[in-house]
């Protein structure tokens, strides 16, 4: 095994948002379902973005090896208009479906 195989781990880029689907949020983890426990049922960081704007519902998510591929993303895609990360998610879920009980079952 290779030393860069060793080092690929599972990193996500993801978008939540509130019930009226009016605000989002852009994070990025090691490990999603543990992530979005925190942001759903923990709310671990009171004056955090998300849990002030009620943001716990998961429309997006892709999948990195690398750490630095993830934020690149992550840092990437909060750059853009809210037009274009509409986009992004209609790509990925036209419906804007809350995809948390289906990543929660991983």
């Amino acid at each position: 095994m290779t030393i860069q195989k060793m080092r690929q781990h599972n990193y996500y880029v993801y978008i939540l948002t509130n019930k009226h689907k009016n605000v989002l949020y852009i994070g990025v983890t090691n490990n999603i379902v543990k992530r979005l426990y925190e942001h759903t049922v923990e709310k671990t960081k009171k004056n955090s973005f998300a849990v002030k704007y009620n943001c716990e519902y998961l429309v997006y998510h892709e999948y990195h090896i690398s750490i630095e591929g993830a934020i690149a993303r992550e840092t990437e895609i909060k750059k853009w208009r809210r037009e274009k990360k509409d986009k992004l998610i209609n790509s990925f879920n036209p419906e804007w479906k809350f995809l948390n009980e289906e990543v929660m079952a991983w």
